[in-house]
Parts: structure tokens; sequence; C-alpha cells
């Protein structure tokens, strides 16, 4: 978890103050006032002692005072402390709970590719956010085994399975006829020659470890395996992620505003900054939880939005979980369903294993 260190003290009258307000405007959406928080809360205080407790938090930084309204909403720096030390311990009910392991043991023979998917719908269907999740880095995954389909006389079908349990296909097109004894022996050499490799070094010295095969009887295949080495051992899966919820972040009145909700359409469409970011998180936090908020993500259009990480994973390989949302969300609730799906995902791809 992403945590502001600094050098401030919060009272304890202030720290009750900056709760309240938080769970109010998390609530309604609304600026909130001292008289809202005097009736709302049984706290002893009166609304102009609270009045002059916000006049405080905003001067030093946890409150704003949008110019339209008598009413406070939390900073960036005010959410950060929240989330750090104010808010409810994250908890999910045992109900929540059965309805996520349903949904995600439905059924047993899911592809990871179809469970990832169900996972990301999962989440934003229970979060009411932009759920996310990364595919698996398989740069430095090792080869299990090659195996070669004939699908014709001149097409093949790849079969890459990883150390990890994962499983990539790829059609090539031969420029020659091939027989079905030849496939069978080629794809007994490479797995001789390749397995246990990462797929780095099979990029790089894939030429020299199969030199020696006969290139007269077997050139169609081993060529089109020098051909098209990048194409089957590189990490497609690097610019992969699955977006879901669209209708579910968009009946957040935040949306309501014709600029935000322009916003959210183009981070939705343009996936490209939801992986940049993701990735920039994996390589800097060293937690496996990541909650960034507003001007935390290091991308202006983040900036009005926070982002809750979990990583799951497949053997030795990672993904990313996640949510992207408005600042104004129920934290704790939110927190507890990324962790909780992150890790039953990881126990539903190991048993796939």
């Amino acid at each position: 978890m992403v945590k502001v260190m600094s050098d401030y003290q919060l009272k304890d009258r202030e720290k009750a103050i900056l709760r309240f307000v938080i769970h109010q405007f998390i609530l309604t959406a609304n600026p909130v006032g001292s008289r809202n928080i005097s009736k709302k809360y049984n706290i002893g205080l009166s609304p102009a002692t609270i009045r002059n407790i916000m006049a405080d938090l905003e001067e030093l930084g946890y409150l704003d005072h949008p110019h339209t309204s008598a009413g406070r909403v939390p900073t960036d720096k005010g959410y950060r402390v929240y989330v750090d030390s104010l808010m409810e311990p994250p908890y999910l009910d045992r109900k929540t709970k059965e309805v996520i392991d349903a949904n995600l043991n439905a059924h047993p023979s899911y592809e990871t590719d179809d469970l990832l998917k169900i996972t990301t719908s999962i989440l934003s269907n229970l979060t009411d956010q932009l759920a996310m999740v990364t595919y698996p880095k398989i740069e430095q995954a090792k080869l299990e085994r090659i195996q070669i389909v004939r699908l014709s006389s001149t097409r093949i079908l790849v079969v890459v399975t990883i150390q990890s349990g994962l499983i990539r296909t790829i059609t090539l097109e031969l420029d020659a006829e091939i027989e079905e004894e030849n496939i069978e022996t080629v794809q007994l050499f490479l797995n001789e020659r390749l397995s246990g490799l990462k797929f780095s070094e099979i990029r790089s010295t894939i030429a020299e470890r199969i030199k020696d095969i006969d290139e007269t009887k077997y050139k169609p295949i081993v060529r089109v395996f020098l051909d098209s080495v990048d194409r089957i051992f590189t990490d497609i899966s690097s610019d992969k992620v699955v977006v879901k919820g669209a209708k579910n972040i968009l009946k957040q009145p935040e949306f309501a505003d014709h600029e935000q909700f322009q916003s959210v359409i183009e981070l939705i469409e343009n996936k490209d900054i939801i992986i940049h970011v993701l990735d920039k998180k994996r390589q800097t936090q060293k937690d496996d939880l990541v909650i960034s908020i507003g001007k935390e993500n290091q991308d202006e259009k983040l900036s009005e939005y926070s982002m809750i990480t979990k990583e799951y994973k497949i053997g030795d390989l990672e993904g990313t979980v996640g949510i992207m949302g408005p600042k104004r969300m129920n934290y704790s609730k939110i927190i507890a369903a990324v962790v909780y799906i992150a890790n039953q995902l990881t126990e539903e791809l190991t048993k796939q294993r």
C-alpha cells in the first residue's frame, strides 16, 4: 500500500471530523457542512466548533472548499490519511465471498483467458467501478514444451506450454508441404533443445541451438520457426489488459459532468494509459497491494481517479487485478474485494496447472 509520510500530527478531534466528512462525502457526493456533521454524528461538538475544525483541516490541506458551496470536500491528502489510518478495516461479508466463489467456480473448464474476463466482470459488478485485469508477463517464463499440430499440408498450429501452466497457440503458414512424421521429429528435436529456457534466451539463441538439424529434410518447419521466433516467443501479453464496467462507473454522479464523462470514455478506449500506469506501479512498488489516489497516479488523465490494485500469480508469473474509479469511493469495501478476488483468482489458476 502506498503511504505518504509527513510531519503532521492530527489531533483526535481533527481525525474524527476528517473521517466523518469523508464518510458523508462518499455517501452523498455533496460537499459536507458543519451542521450536517453535527446532526448526523453524536460527537458532542457544536456546529461552530466543527466549522472551526473543518477550517483548520482546510488550511492544513486535508479538505477543500468548493466556491459554490458552504461545505467541504476531501483533497487527495485527506483521502490518503483516511485510507492509511482512519477508515474501517477492509472487510467482505461471507455472502459476498460466496457469490464471488460461485461465479469463479461456475465452469471449471474455463480457459485462462475466459477466467480473467469473468474475474473482471465480477469485480466491476461488485464495486460499481471500472475493473481491470492484466495478463501475466511471460518474458522471463520458462518453456515447458512445444507441440506442433498439422492443420493442412502447409499450415501448422504451434502450442507453447509455459512452466507456470499458461498455454499459447500460434498458427503458422509454411512455404512448402510437410509430412506428419517430419512434424513429430522436429517437435521432439525442438523440445530437447529449447525446453527449460526463458523466452528471451530462446529468441537470442535458437539459430545456434538448432543449427545441426537436417535442414534439407525438415527445412519448411525449421525455417518457419526461425522466421517466426519473435512472434512465438515474445511477451505479447504485456500489452493485454481486460477492462470492464463502463456502465457501472458511469452511474456515479461524478460523470453527470460532460467533461468527466468524456475522460472516462477515453480511458476505456485507450487502454495504453492504464497499462502504462500499471506497469509503472509494478516496477516502483514493493507491496503487492497498491492504492494510489488522484495525483499520486502520476498521469494527468488519472488525477481525478483512485486506483486499487493487487497482484495475482500463476506459478512464478504475476498479473494485476484492480479497479479505477472516482476518488469518492468506499475504500474499505473495495480494497477487501480486490484483495479477495486476486487471491481467489490465484487459487483458481493454480488448480488449472
